[in-house]
């Protein structure tokens, strides 16, 4: 069968920013000698490199071919490293991918921000990939790279693709058939559209392509190759004394995702809990730590408290003009202008005649939905906002993290307390 033996692996931006971290990949990938499908992210910084060279071309007075440069040299830079100097491999493919952007950039009559977004910004993971490819069959690892555009089918809903699990089965069971290679490479976050265009499944969604191929080639599990331990209860470069899980289930992963915990993509749970596929997240760093699995399991598991700060939040308060009550049709009218906007709502709370709702800041979407929103109601926001989760909190807890803070709206739950409140350095 197909699923016999099938591994897939992720491995985020931060695996891959550097020549020695190519290295090491090709390192984790010698240990297995399964089947594998390896996904990987955009090197390092590139996918934030590759926004601001967006931002720049849909202003046509900033945009200069030197950004694209020097996003260039860096990946040249890495292949160097990686190849000794003694590869054309720069001359060819990477220099034709970023011909193809400018080439977009010069030609492109669209000026809509999702369509753009999706066609340029995927480069990162079409030219990681194809510098990761070079490399892992030149150790004489034989990879072969998949185009993900050619597996994964998508809408045209860009920067939010809603992946066609038909289209993209029958696709994907012919590209990967195992019959002639063990392991694939292909891209995360990237789709093929019915129009052959590009379309990105959600930011940071390269843990949704996995979990999506594991799903469509019934995988036996799914790692996500991070550079921490494992799914730790609070991230370390915010706060001391953090401790990794060793179990999480499924309904907690999605709880802890949905929060804002980034170590986990939030839609990358449920391909895998629709097939009871296991998920691990290890340490790229250290990988024969044991790691986090995440699992099915109909047993409550004990854990400790976990914290979770989502930055860049937005609270919005709405009153209806003629000072009715918010009632159904007043929910109604708002979430269906928060959905034409695409504007994520993370925490609601709700009053006689007043609504308010923390959502995350996007300046491409948010300032139009204000002004939709200002036509019904009258709206009061504050910004530069954080919303601080506890999830299974103690009293203790709550009073370390809260007692001295200017908190703007809270919500506590059987397990989860949430804060917005001023955004804070740690």
């Amino acid at each position: 069968m197909l699923s016999m033996g099938i591994k897939v692996f992720k491995f985020g931006g931060a695996s891959v920013k550097s020549a020695e971290g190519v290295r090491n990949l090709a390192s984790v990938v010698n240990r297995f000698s399964e089947n594998l499908v390896i996904v990987v992210s955009a090197m390092g910084k590139t996918t934030n490199a590759l926004e601001i060279i967006l931002a720049k071309y849909l202003d046509k007075n900033l945009f200069h071919t030197d950004d694209l440069a020097k996003l260039k040299e860096y990946h040249v830079d890495i292949v160097k490293e990686l190849f000794n100097g003694e590869s054309d491999f720069e001359d060819g493919k990477i220099s034709s991918m970023f011909s193809e952007i400018e080439m977009f950039i010069k030609a492109n009559k669209n000026t809509d921000y999702n369509y753009c977004y999706d066609q340029i910004v995927s480069y990162g993971e079409l030219i990681s990939t194809a510098i990761v490819s070079a490399y892992l069959n030149s150790v004489n690892i034989n990879a072969k790279w998949v185009d993900a555009r050619t597996c994964l089918k998508s809408d045209t809903n860009y920067r939010e693709g809603n992946v066609d699990y038909k289209a993209s089965l029958e696709s994907s069971k012919k590209i990967f058939d195992f019959s002639s290679n063990r392991i694939y490479l292909t891209q995360g976050f990237i789709a093929g559209t019915p129009f052959n265009t590009t379309a990105t499944i959600g930011r940071e969604g390269s843990d949704y392509t996995a979990a999506i191929l594991a799903n469509l080639l019934d995988a036996q599990d799914v790692t996500i190759w991070k550079d921490v331990d494992g799914v730790l209860n609070a991230d370390p470069k915010m706060f001391s004394n953090t401790c990794k899980l060793d179990f999480v289930s499924f309904q907690e992963a999605i709880e802890l995702a949905y929060c804002g915990a980034q170590i986990i993509h939030p839609k990358t749970i449920k391909p895998l809990q629709n097939k009871k596929i296991p998920l691990y997240v290890k340490s790229f760093i250290n990988p024969d730590a044991v790691g986090t699995k995440v699992l099915h399991s109909d047993v409550q598991l004990q854990l400790p408290p976990v914290l979770i700060v989502k930055r860049n939040q937005v609270l919005i308060s709405l009153t209806p003009r003629d000072f009715s009550f918010v009632i159904e049709d007043s929910l109604s009218q708002i979430f269906a202008m928060l959905y034409k906007h695409r504007v994520k709502v993370n925490m609601i709370h709700t009053s006689a005649i007043t609504f308010s709702i923390c959502v995350d800041e996007d300046k491409h979407y948010l300032a139009a939905a204000i002004e939709d929103l200002k036509r019904d109601f009258v709206v009061k926001y504050n910004s530069n906002l954080e919303l601080f989760t506890i999830r299974h909190y103690t009293n203790e807890v709550i009073e370390e993290y809260i007692s001295d803070k200017k908190v703007y709206m809270q919500q506590l739950t059987r397990s989860t307390a949430r804060y917005v409140m001023d955004a804070i350095e740690r």
